[in-house]
């Protein structure tokens, strides 16, 4: 193979295209080796937010579009598996359901309407630049007449068998009225984050409780609504702040996926955070199922080269471990990016007095997600760089690669013949191939 292209990015010079000349000194060898589990790439993608879209129109509308093409289309960073809130998440513009009538069991009053305005329009914008764009979905919380607090920020779902069959057709409606929309959803985890107890939307499960929901109540309720839609179980995000020691794999993962019944809904499995623990023994016990990293870890609003480094880290942690899909948490944000409970998190754009800045995180996001298309196949990679790699096989036959050079020196790897040279604090693509 040749090396075909090269693009690095360090702290002073962003996505930089060309091959840098090779040193003198011994090259540290990649291999592809062949892996224990076949991956194929259902894609990149970010979350749609409400304060991600309502920070995009505060500016001029090209630069909006502008930005729109760079996160969706295909010629560019082309993310096609998005995330969408069901309801308010913690960067919503404010708390809200698809039914506040208190006692609704019937569902008379649901609707969609309140996203029209953002998360629908948001989601159009994306499938009209990327009409292959695939959507997961996600609720924070129920309504909050369904839960024993009343209230949208912590507690838990009322475990009574009225409420348990309302909330399953209300997630059943919610995938129907955007089927009407337009937007296709193609993956549905019940609850974000089962052991988050916080000041933002929040609903805590058990891992038994969430078994007897999709045994009883979700998994028939999906599967009996003609959708095209799989059930996955998630978004696990360990220990989160129930405390407690360990990955928390056997009082979630393990307890749904050891029930039969549950079992045969469920046809994935989706982390984040303190998840990403329990995603070895998870693909281990149940290599048969779909993994997904399904949000990225969001910093503290600084938007610093150090936790961009940490977010490659991240990505070579769950692209490695057997994900076939990885999710950024919010593309945009005002700059500082404080949610609506006062927490400051990080984007890949950030905006201010009517402009746009491109940070860290939108490069280095963009090292994988701007050469990776679905359909790719994970590599297994091995060699001393490998701890500092991931890579895929495109369906054309290339080879891309993602390197960090974490060293205040060049390093030269080598690859199927070829070699490169890293720059000094680096991440780097590298894409292989047959030249024409």
């Amino acid at each position: 193979m040749q090396l075909l292209r090269q693009v690095t990015t360090t702290k002073n010079t962003p996505f930089a295209e060309g091959v840098r000349p090779i040193g003198s000194g011994a090259a540290s060898e990649l291999t592809e080796r062949a892996p224990a589990r076949e991956v194929i790439w259902q894609g990149f993608g970010a979350c749609l937010n409400e304060a991600c879209i309502a920070a995009l129109d505060t500016l001029p509308s090209a630069d909006a579009a502008r930005i729109l093409d760079e996160l969706f289309s295909p010629a560019e960073m082309g993310l096609d598996f998005c995330r969408l809130p069901v309801g308010a998440n913690d960067y919503a513009l404010g708390w809200y359901s698809y039914d506040e009538t208190d006692g609704d069991y019937a569902l008379s009053h649901f609707s969609v309407g309140h996203d029209r305005r953002y998360v629908l329009r948001f989601a159009k914008e994306a499938l009209a630049r990327n009409p292959k764009m695939r959507f997961f979905a996600s609720p924070w919380s129920p309504p909050a007449w369904m839960k024993q607090s009343g209230r949208y920020n912590g507690g838990h779902i009322r475990m009574e068998k009225e409420v348990l069959s309302a909330y399953a057709r209300y997630l059943i409606a919610y995938l129907k009225a955007y089927e009407k929309e337009g937007v296709h959803i193609s993956v549905l985890t019940p609850q974000n984050e089962w052991a988050s107890d916080n000041n933002y939307p929040t609903c805590l499960w058990t891992g038994d409780e969430m078994r007897v929901f999709i045994a009883d109540y979700l998994g028939p309720a999906l599967r009996n609504s003609g959708l095209s839609c799989e059930l996955w179980l998630g978004t696990i995000n360990g220990t989160g702040t129930l405390g407690g020691v360990g990955t928390r794999y056997n009082e979630y993962t393990q307890t749904v996926l050891d029930d039969e019944a549950a079992r045969s809904y469920i046809t994935g499995v989706a982390y984040q955070w303190e998840g990403k623990n329990a995603l070895r023994p998870s693909v281990e016990s149940y290599p048969e199922l779909s993994y997904l990293q399904s949000e990225n870890e969001c910093g503290d609003g600084s938007n610093s080269w150090e936790y961009a480094n940490y977010v490659f880290e991240l990505m070579r942690h769950y692209i490695t471990g057997g994900v076939c899909g990885y999710c950024y948490w919010n593309p945009v944000l005002p700059a500082g990016g404080v949610s609506t409970w006062g927490w400051k998190q990080n984007s890949m754009i950030t905006t201010a007095n009517g402009s746009a800045h491109r940070e860290f995180e939108y490069y280095i996001f963009r090292h994988a997600a701007g050469f990776v298309r679905s359909g790719a196949r994970v590599l297994s990679l091995a060699g001393r760089m490998s701890g500092n790699a991931f890579g895929f096989a495109a369906e054309g036959g290339e080879r891309v690669l993602v390197v960090q050079n974490p060293f205040p020196y060049e390093k030269t790897v080598s690859f199927a013949g070829a070699k490169a040279c890293l720059a000094p604090q680096s991440v780097t693509t590298l894409v292989f191939g047959v030249s024409s």
